[in-house]
């Protein structure tokens, strides 16, 4: 069997055919590379080495939460929820359903409600996140807290983190103006042991308060 680019002598001792196939591909390789290598393709290249390394292993992040300068390692598949609970014990966010339906792990970017087990803390360097722990002034609890606390919007208490970022949200954006609007902006959060009533009332307290912040 002979290939035409290398063709394999038929006896031992036979030198190969110099026919130009074997030349004209070293050339053309060689020409290959050198525009390969050719700038501005150059920093392309390193770019895109760097970007492979990033996506094979594990990265420094560095995400501003609460205020501070955090510094997680982890891979870029790591979601915010996991890199908030699982690299910087901030266990406040909690995960609920894992799917982005349920609320539990609402946090704040950029005051911004998101759902935190959908975003990559990849994403998220740069910016402002908020999490449940970062609502409170010293012992001095955020308007939103004490709300929940006096209309008793709780009872397990799983959703409520995430119940309370959102009520944040959604009195800073101005769909708390009523209480059919605030049920419909609250919608994503779900409380399984039905403890709307308090929820609503609490969110609607701080809306009437004027509290903006």
């Amino acid at each position: 069997m002979t290939s035409d680019l290398f063709p394999i002598p038929d006896t031992p001792g036979e030198s190969y055919p110099d026919n130009g196939s074997r030349r004209s591909f070293m050339k053309q390789a060689g020409g290959i590379l050198g525009l390969a290598l050719a700038p501005p393709l150059v920093a392309q290249a390193e770019r895109l080495t760097a970007y492979a390394k990033t996506i094979e292993g594990v990265t420094d992040l560095t995400l501003r939460i609460n205020g501070q300068a955090r510094t997680v390692r982890a891979e870029p598949r790591v979601t915010l929820l996991d890199a908030l609970r699982e690299r910087l014990d901030l266990t406040g966010t909690k995960k609920g359903c894992d799917h982005g339906q349920c609320g539990a792990c609402t946090v704040l970017v950029d005051g911004q409600r998101v759902n935190s087990c959908l975003t990559l803390a990849v994403m998220v360097q740069g910016k402002e996140i908020t999490t449940i722990e970062g609502l409170a002034k010293g012992d001095e609890l955020h308007p939103m807290q004490a709300a929940f606390v006096k209309h008793d919007g709780f009872q397990c208490g799983y959703c409520t983190p995430g119940q309370i970022m959102s009520g944040v949200a959604c009195v800073r954006e101005g769909h708390a103006k009523t209480d059919d609007q605030c049920r419909e902006w609250m919608s994503g959060n779900i409380c399984r042991c039905g403890a709307y009533a308090n929820i609503l009332a609490a969110v609607r307290e701080v809306e009437n308060s004027g509290f903006k912040g």
